[in-house]
């Protein structure tokens, strides 16, 4: 998985993405997510350090089975907080 953080004033977002999902685009429900590197390819990471991530950022961005697994599995989200866009699991998560 590739994670990467984006930083401004007011929050701090990691977006999260399964590694062979980069450069793609899904459809789905009427949406279109263009997963674009500029985005999403950071650093390359395993399950714990996603999970590590997830935890200290205000909002999250994150598509892919793994990627979404792994930020369900921590409490990061939960499954009621996933859509399917073009069979590829996606969430966003907000920390107030």
């Amino acid at each position: 998985m590739y994670i990467k953080i984006h930083e401004s004033e007011l929050s701090v977002l990691l977006a999260v993405c399964d590694r062979e999902l980069i450069g793609k685009t899904v459809r789905g429900c009427g949406l279109k997510l263009e997963i674009s590197e500029y985005f999403y390819k950071g650093e390359l990471a395993d399950i714990p350090q996603v999970q590590a991530a997830l935890m200290e950022v205000t909002t999250a961005n994150i598509i892919g089975e793994r990627s979404v697994e792994a930020a369900i599995s921590c409490g990061a989200i939960d499954t009621g907080s996933v859509i399917d866009i073009g069979g590829i699991p996606h969430a966003q998560m907000f920390r107030m």
